[in-house]
């Protein structure tokens, strides 16, 4: 059972990675909305793991992207971020229910679902572009690219959940 956990996560790992540098990095709509789809891998990572893992993991994931974007590690730190507030943010969302063992992201409603990728989206997206732009004088120019390229994330973030997590009677 954990050794298929590793390999699934392992796997999406590499695929998002890959998904990320060979397809999405190269999309430009309307010249300056890149989707950042890797950050699906904050919304499937399994709940009760370790968290300093997790947080290590997203930080190697970040860099994997940076690497291969050339953008001086605000990936490392977005999705390092999002991943130290991920406990905060399914508190927010789910209420203490996702504290519980039992707890399954595919047990909840669509719309907690699509909220909890909302956040995780914002909050990367936001850190991304304020180290990215790190100027508040150009605040309509952040406000533009993270609501745009949070939207492109969304829509293609919740395309690809429904592709492929596994369906609920």
């Amino acid at each position: 059972m954990t050794n298929n956990l590793y390999l699934q996560n392992g796997l999406r790992f590499l695929l998002l990675v890959l998904a990320q540098v060979l397809i999405f990095n190269r999309l430009n709509f309307l010249g300056f909305i890149n989707p950042m789809v890797y950050i699906l891998f904050l919304y499937w990572y399994p709940i009760k793991q370790r968290r300093s893992v997790f947080i290590i993991i997203c930080f190697i994931l970040g860099l994997a992207i940076d690497v291969f974007s050339d953008t001086l590690a605000f990936h490392a730190v977005a999705c390092a971020t999002m991943a130290f507030f991920r406990p905060t943010i399914m508190r927010f969302v789910f209420g203490v229910n996702y504290e519980f063992q039992s707890f399954k992201l595919s047990n909840t409603t669509r719309a907690q679902q699509i909220a909890f990728l909302t956040f995780l989206i914002l909050g990367h997206h936001t850190i991304f572009f304020l180290l990215e732009i790190f100027s508040l004088s150009h605040l309509l120019l952040l406000l533009k690219k993270i609501v745009f390229t949070g939207l492109g994330t969304l829509v293609l973030g919740i395309l690809m959940i429904t592709l492929f997590s596994a369906e609920k009677e």
